[in-house]
């Protein structure tokens, strides 16, 4: 019995050791979560603009610094012409709720709107290069004002490429910003 409880004793010392760690990894993989949820959204916008050859719209839906939601549509809606019983460029192609995974994410752009043309352009509303930030102010700071949370961005450029990258890190990295 005495075995036992010594060792339910360790087991709580390292327990409670290992919490604040635990606690800002959870912290630090809800920004990855959310930050990975806008790449692909943005990316499965940009392909879909590329495959109907028509402009397709990713819509950050969740007011300024809130929640990482998001809707993928068609700008202009073709309903059911060939006949098939779907609609052939539908307002929603795919949308995801900011409680999926990651409610202490917090999302900042300076658009809430991006436009990719069947070219797989991008556009939006200040016509010029969009970064998304994605926080989490419950975690803390972020890493370049010495925090512990890996804040990170999601970038589009107007040529339409999208990479997601950390903004501690330098420009020469390939991970840095």
């Amino acid at each position: 019995m005495i075995e036992l409880l010594v060792g339910v004793v360790i087991l709580a010392i390292i327990a409670s050791a290992g919490a604040p760690s635990f606690l800002s990894w959870m912290q630090n993989s809800q920004i990855r979560t959310a930050a990975e949820s806008i790449s692909s959204g943005l990316q499965l916008a940009r392909a879909e603009a590329v495959r109907r050859n028509v402009n397709i719209q990713f819509t950050l839906n969740g007011t300024a610094s809130v929640d990482s939601s998001w809707t993928v549509g068609c700008v202009t809606t073709v309903a059911d012409l060939n006949g098939d019983g779907v609609d052939d460029c539908p307002a929603v192609i795919q949308s995801r709720s900011g409680s999926e995974g990651t409610p202490n994410a917090l999302v900042a752009a300076g658009s809430a709107t991006v436009t990719f043309n069947g070219l797989g352009r991008s556009s939006n509303s200040t016509n010029s290069a969009l970064t998304i930030n994605i926080t989490n102010e419950v975690g803390g700071e972020c890493q370049q004002n010495n925090g512990p949370m890996r804040c990170l961005n999601v970038m589009v450029a107007l040529g339409g490429q999208i990479r997601m990258c950390n903004p501690a890190m330098s420009g020469s990295s390939p991970q840095g910003c």
